[in-house]
């Protein structure tokens, strides 16, 4: 993954997960779930999400509708859900229907804007698991160009 360092990626690396599976797994549904597919899914260790951005977004209408632009808290939004999308695979069927909480948001950059036509790839790298609380790194690209990056916690609860 471009920017963050990997570990050497597990036979599991490249697994996908489609839509169809993520709404099992997480409890976000329209307009709130900001993750369209996760790819290159190593259980424990890192994911990609993707979230396709169309000028249809709801949060267009008025976040700049001369020239929309994808709000930050929901670039952050992105990086939470496909963080609980690699915690509920990793946990097994189980986790599925369990809420994943955001604990903490620290060192959040915004570099570039991201609008209608872009696809976000969000690269989550598991920094720590223990027990019910997981931290992560998150970078979020368009394309080449790195557009966002976090580091967030989460806890995993029934």
């Amino acid at each position: 993954m471009k920017g963050i360092k990997t570990k050497k990626k597990s036979k599991a690396a490249g697994e996908t997960i489609p839509i169809e599976r993520i709404v099992d797994m997480i409890p976000h549904r329209y307009p709130f779930l900001l993750v369209d597919k996760v790819v290159d899914v190593v259980p424990g260790e890192s994911c990609v999400g993707i979230k396709n951005v169309t000028i249809n977004e709801n949060f267009f209408l008025g976040h700049f509708p001369e020239k929309p632009v994808m709000p930050g808290v929901l670039i952050i939004e992105s990086m939470a859900q496909t963080s609980a999308v690699l915690v509920v695979h990793t946990l097994g069927a189980e986790a599925e229907g369990k809420l994943v909480y955001f604990m903490s948001i620290d060192d959040a950059r915004f570099r570039k804007p991201v609008g209608p036509g872009d696809s976000l790839n969000i690269h989550c790298q598991v920094l720590q698991s223990r027990r019910s609380v997981w931290k992560f790194t998150c970078e979020a690209f368009v394309g080449e160009n790195k557009v966002a990056e976090a580091k967030i916690s989460a806890m995993i609860l029934e």
